[in-house]
């Protein structure tokens, strides 16, 4: 019997095949390459972001999980992506996954033309057909999750990615998937706490893990950030950005929950 994971990952192929129904393979990666043929490849500005000196914030903009239900019954999005810039955010997670976390590409498209933050397409990422629609809809990174991809897989996503000016956040969540995510050649590694096979959370595994990764891939804390106390022991840690959901999503002031986290309150 399948995880959570494959279930979502399944969902994810099925969606793709609709999808290269309405809009076929080669039409969608035509549009991509005129896209960057006109505007160039651009200098990786979600990188650049993280690479900033102290800690950096990804605040993400998710309606709901599989782990938690609806996060938030009134979620508008594009104000919330505001919120989140006029805060201080170094990058915007947008959730395009539609069934289990309620999201859409349309949110993506809209958000990124009104922020100047660079923006994270936050899915499951099974075929480069997604990597050209993130492109389209204006992201500045996808997300690349190594327990549903194959070494030859994330090899050949990260390469693309670089090809059409994207950055990717490798995620990984064990030594393995490290090994795996930096033989792929990738500059910005995420450690998720929380398994995804399982949705358990285990605040400590980026600590384990951050060792592993040398100082010039930026290293990506995700899931289990709550407070001022998780982030000043991430900081220590010498972790570059932090991914936060879930808190930030149910915070009614956003601005004075970054600078309370942030240490600045």
């Amino acid at each position: 019997m399948g995880t959570i994971l494959d279930t979502i990952a399944d969902a994810a192929r099925e969606r793709v095949k609709q999808a290269k129904s309405s809009v076929p393979m080669e039409v969608l990666r035509s549009r991509a390459f005129s896209a960057v043929a006109e505007a160039g490849a651009g200098n990786l500005p979600f990188e650049a972001a993280l690479r900033k000196p102290g800690i950096s914030l990804i605040c993400e903009c998710k309606k709901a999980s599989p782990s938690k239900g609806i996060i938030a019954e009134d979620f508008p999005y594009l104000q919330i992506a505001k919120d989140y810039e006029k805060a201080g955010a170094s990058a915007i997670s947008v959730l395009t996954e539609p069934k289990w976390f309620l999201g859409d590409l349309s949110y993506l498209s809209e958000i990124a033309n009104e922020v100047s933050v660079p923006c994270l397409r936050k899915d499951f990422t099974v075929d480069e057909y997604m990597i050209y629609e993130a492109k389209l809809a204006g992201a500045s990174a996808v997300l690349l999750i190594c327990s549903i991809l194959t070494p030859e897989e994330l090899k050949r996503y990260h390469s693309l990615c670089d090809v059409l000016g994207l950055s990717a956040l490798v995620e990984t969540h064990d030594e393995r998937e490290v090994d795996m995510a930096l033989e792929a050649g990738a500059r910005i590694i995420g450690v998720n706490n929380r398994d995804l096979k399982n949705f358990h959370v285990d605040p400590s595994n980026c600590l384990r893990l951050r060792e592993k990764i040398p100082d010039n891939v930026v290293f990506v804390a995700e899931s289990g950030v709550h407070n001022r106390e998780d982030v000043a022991l991430l900081e220590k840690e010498k972790v570059d950005a932090i991914l936060i959901g879930e808190a930030i999503m149910k915070s009614t002031d956003k601005s004075a929950f970054v600078a309370e986290i942030l240490g600045r309150g």
